[in-house]
């Protein structure tokens, strides 16, 4: 199983938080939150869904063989992403799930239901102009940030039991 980022940890804090990155693949967020928990020495190891969107779009006819229907084409995909994105959100302690600005991420919300119905302490992340959108997926959250900022600081403040400096 591929271990997005795993943080030793500055402290003595006990074992490895878990910690599933679900949402959009367009931009660098993963990688912001995993370097940030690293400088901090957060105990936590990330985990997230296949992030190259072309492989994820097409490991089912890759694996399964081709399709004639776009539909059963992405329903292939589908069930075989899902099998890394429900082991992983099982497995995980904390959920984070980021919705950008540019792209619908079905795949996001539903992630978070699924999170929420395990009872996974869930942080969300979006812009302030999507709340009226999300409010169902806020409504589950433990914690809605508009940043990836405030969710970073979220996270340390539960993991350290402190604020940050």
């Amino acid at each position: 199983m591929e271990v997005r980022g795993k943080v030793k940890s500055k402290s003595n804090l006990g074992p490895n938080w878990r910690v599933y990155l679900s949402g959009e693949i367009h931009s660098d967020w993963r990688d912001k939150i995993i370097d940030s928990a690293r400088a901090e020495g957060l105990p936590v190891e990330f985990f997230s869904p296949v992030t190259d969107h072309s492989a994820s779009d097409n490991c089912g006819v890759d694996i399964l063989g081709e399709e004639e229907k776009p539909f059963w084409k992405d329903h292939k995909g589908a069930k075989l992403n899902a099998v890394r994105t429900r082991t992983l959100i099982e497995k995980a302690d904390i959920v984070v799930v980021r919705f950008g600005e540019k792209y619908r991420q079905w795949n996001a919300a539903f992630d978070a239901g699924y999170a929420s119905a395990l009872g996974k302490p869930l942080i969300v992340v979006h812009p302030a102009e999507f709340t009226h959108a999300l409010k169902e997926v806020d409504a589950a959250a433990l914690v809605v940030a508009e940043t990836l900022e405030q969710a970073f600081k979220a996270l340390t403040y539960v993991i350290n039991g402190s604020l940050s400096k």
